[in-house]
């Protein structure tokens, strides 16, 4: 992906003509700008760690397995569409207006299933409380694994996540878990 390799400002539609191998004229037949391949490649993602999210939520589960599930979720998708994802995270900035805010909404939905699930242990005596800006430590920890995470490397998408749950679990613990 040329956004992920190059940055999206140092890439031009030509560029992207070029080596979609459609040209100029025939790229701007599928996209109206390049900021639209922005926004699209945007909120794809993010959309899918919502609806993977929302699948997981939606099941009786205890808060431990939640955040397991949710920590797997959200490293799998980073781990198997990185290109995507380093665009997602590290662009979102070059989208303007309205663009710009809904991918921040969805961001922030996205933050909230993770808020709901961590509320639920605390409320099922097994989390302690935390404020909220430690949950936007634990999605910045996540978010900004495109910049080390490597899917040749030695750990699966599965082993990252275990482990990054098991990191949060165990900040999250109440004292004496009921």
């Amino acid at each position: 992906m040329l956004f992920a390799q190059k940055g999206y400002s140092a890439v031009g539609v030509a560029e992207l003509g070029e080596v979609t191998g459609l040209g100029r004229g025939a790229l701007y037949h599928h996209i109206k700008s390049k900021e639209d391949l922005l926004f699209d490649i945007s909120s794809r993602y993010i959309k899918k760690l919502i609806e993977d999210g929302r699948e997981i939520s939606a099941r009786e589960l205890d808060p431990v397995r939640r955040i397991e599930l949710l920590s797997k979720a959200m490293i799998g998708v980073v781990y198997n569409h990185l290109p995507e994802m380093t665009v997602c995270f590290r662009e979102i900035h070059a989208l303007s207006g309205e663009r710009h805010r809904t991918v921040a909404q969805y961001h922030y939905e996205y933050q909230q299933i993770w808020e709901d699930a961590i509320s639920m242990g605390v409320a099922q005596g097994k989390f302690r409380p935390i404020e909220k800006v430690a949950i936007k430590g634990i999605m910045g920890m996540f978010f900004y694994s495109f910049l080390w995470l490597n899917p040749n490397g030695r750990q699966t998408a599965d082993e990252v996540g275990e482990a990054f749950c098991d990191f949060i679990i165990n900040g999250l613990r109440a004292q004496n878990p009921q």
